[in-house]
């Protein structure tokens, strides 16, 4: 594909001395894209297989190359060289772009620009996808951008001196070779009005000419003579009067000298405040961020505090709950070996719950006496619970259900009456006379040995009745 159908029209003379920027994408297919110095696109394309001179041909129909853009990072020969040639810096960026930052990078600017001007601006929908030449526009686009506020800074300061448009560009170019910007309008202004007073001597030396060219010996009549004087009286007021403009102007180009170094002098000063203000402004900034990362890190370190002192608040609760546990079970061994009383351990409610939270809390195991504080709740599957762990006797005060009692009584674990057995509760646990406990277990035994002996010698005689029933028939 050649490039030669992707110039844009532009209003603008191409006489050479417009500044552009020049994205180049080298390599066996080139891609090309040229914009001025106020961030338009003038042309865009891509040339396959194309010689350096077509290159260097097609890009100075635009203007003078004031930078080489490139997307790559350190930029390749080839872009070295031809910033050579064309006598223009290599602007590159700091890392290799990627795919997708260029074409962020180059969609966001065709749709700034096209909501700015859009008839000086390719259309999105005609930028073709190659990416040698999105590689280029990207390259270019991000060289103005970088350049911008520069560019705009010099714009400004050259309305200010009235420069015409085709000298800014003269400026640009000089300032983005690191000419200042002052002594760049200073020395544009120092050739627009020397190009002025040269152009004014041409016409004052051409009007002598033409005066000494005339013959002083030729005979004329007198209406002659009286038409040449007076011609040549024109001459010379035309002469005199373009004398004293040019000593006029002279005066005004020295005011305007003296102006501009007062100017210079001004800006030399803003220039040196702006300095100081920036330096400040970095100190402010360095000292700003030091201090949110210390007050993050604080904050960080607060955090990490108020947890611990909440983990440790903590361990110390149930460290105290597990001392106060720890006393109460060794004031219910040191009551075990005494032998004159027998701990018991309280279960406040008769349910699976209860039970877990008492043998969690008292390890009970088994021979231990147990107290409920509520039979309320409470069934066969309860109580095989406390028969499983192999209790000795259950205390009750109020009446446990028929379903668990008759578990128990199967089991041969005794229920027993807490107001038989002068019960005291002592802080968490609770404790009997081991003589007394051990009568009323005994007593409870054989209640039910007589019980069941009852239950025997009744199925026994109805065994006997139904056998004489038998016999009858």
């Amino acid at each position: 594909m050649t490039g030669s159908d992707r110039f844009l029209k532009d209003e603008k003379t191409l006489d050479g001395q417009r500044g552009i920027i020049v994205g180049f994408d080298p390599g066996l297919t080139v891609g090309l894209a040229i914009l001025d110095l106020e961030g338009k696109i003038l042309f865009i394309g891509s040339f396959k297989e194309i010689s350096r001179a077509d290159v260097i041909k097609n890009i100075i129909k635009y203007g003078k190359t004031a930078l080489i853009a490139t997307d790559v990072y350190p930029p390749p020969k080839t872009v070295k060289k031809l910033a050579s040639i064309l006598n223009s810096r290599i602007h590159s960026p700091y890392q290799v772009m990627s795919v997708e930052s260029k074409t962020e990078l180059v969609d966001a600017y065709l749709k700034l620009k096209s909501s700015v001007d859009r008839s000086k601006v390719v259309p999105s929908h005609e930028i073709s996808q190659n990416a040698h030449e999105r590689d280029a526009l990207a390259a270019a686009v991000k060289t103005y951008k970088d350049y911008q506020n520069k560019l705009l800074q010099i714009e400004k300061r050259a309305k200010s001196f009235n420069l015409p448009a085709d000298a800014v560009d003269t400026v640009k170019i000089m300032v983005i070779n690191d000419v200042p910007i002052t002594k760049a309008i200073k020395q544009v202004l120092e050739n627009i009005e020397a190009e002025k007073s040269r152009k004014l001597s041409t016409v004052e030396i051409g009007f002598e000419r033409k005066v000494m060219d005339v013959p002083m010996s030729m005979e004329v009549s007198g209406t002659s003579e009286d038409s040449y004087e007076s011609e040549l009286e024109g001459y010379r007021e035309t002469v005199s009067r373009l004398k004293k403009q040019i000593k006029s102007q002279k005066r005004a180009i020295k005011k305007l000298k003296a102006k501009n170094r007062s100017l210079e002098s001004a800006i030399t000063m803003k220039q040196s405040e702006v300095s100081k203000l920036q330096s400040k402004m970095d100190k402010m900034y360095h000292k700003y961020s030091t201090d949110v990362l210390l007050q993050k890190e604080v904050a960080s370190k607060v955090k990490i505090i108020k947890n611990l002192q909440k983990k440790h608040s903590e361990e110390r609760s149930r460290r105290k709950e597990l001392e106060k546990n720890l006393k109460l079970i060794r004031g219910m061994e040191s009551l075990e070996v005494s032998g004159n009383v027998v701990p018991v351990k309280i279960i406040e409610s008769f349910t699976r719950d209860g039970i877990n939270r008492a043998c969690e809390y008292w390890k009970i195991k088994k021979g231990d006496v147990v107290f409920l504080m509520s039979s309320e709740g409470g069934g066969s599957q309860t109580a095989s619970l406390l028969i499983d762990m192999g209790v000795k006797a259950v205390i009750t005060k109020d009446k446990i259900s028929h379903p668990a009692e008759e578990e128990f009584e199967r089991n041969m674990v005794p229920i027993l009456a807490a107001e038989n057995l002068n019960l005291k509760v002592i802080d968490e646990f609770a404790v009997v006379e081991s003589e007394l406990l051990k009568e009323e277990i005994e007593n409870w035994h054989k209640t039910m040995e007589s019980r069941i002996l009852d239950e025997d010698k009744k199925k026994l005689l109805k065994v006997i009745d139904e056998y004489r029933a038998k016999r009858k028939r």
